[in-house]
């Protein structure tokens, strides 16, 4: 399947699921021209319905679970279960604000019963933070 209980994928990817994520890749590639922008939150299906939330510092842990918490509510009491991904800018190295808002989706899942991970999205790549399971591309292309 590729993803494992404790909310975090793992190799082989589903096909699926792989899909889903470099469309994710596509889409903010193709939408965010800036050349400086702040990170954003996603929850939903990639390139067919999502929510996002503009992050703007600071925010505590608190106040980050509840965000998450809010943008999955929606989704959850339709027994649907959606991806989180954050798109930023950079590569796959670690930046602060994924272990701050890894955490927070742990947080919000463990307070809605469901085991929850985040993928982090640039403009040539995806990663799981928790199992270092990613890919990339020199340049990405619309199929």
């Amino acid at each position: 399947m590729g993803y494992d209980g404790a909310g975090g994928l793992r190799e082989p990817v589903d096909r699926t699921v792989q899909q889903l994520l470099r469309r994710a890749v596509v889409d903010h590639a193709l939408a965010e021209r800036r050349r400086e922008f702040p990170p954003a939150l996603n929850v939903g299906v990639p390139g067919v319905r999502s929510r996002q939330f503009e992050i703007t510092p600071p925010l505590d842990h608190a106040v980050r679970t509840d965000i998450v918490e809010a943008m999955l509510r929606p989704a959850v009491e339709k027994g649907v279960v959606p991806l989180l991904w954050l798109t930023r800018r950079g590569d796959t190295a670690p930046h602060d604000v994924d272990g701050a808002w890894s955490a927070a989706v742990h947080a919000a899942g463990g307070e809605l019963g469901l085991a929850l991970g985040l993928v982090i999205v640039t403009r040539r790549s995806w990663h799981d933070p928790r199992t270092g399971v990613c890919r990339t591309w020199k340049r990405i292309r619309v199929r």
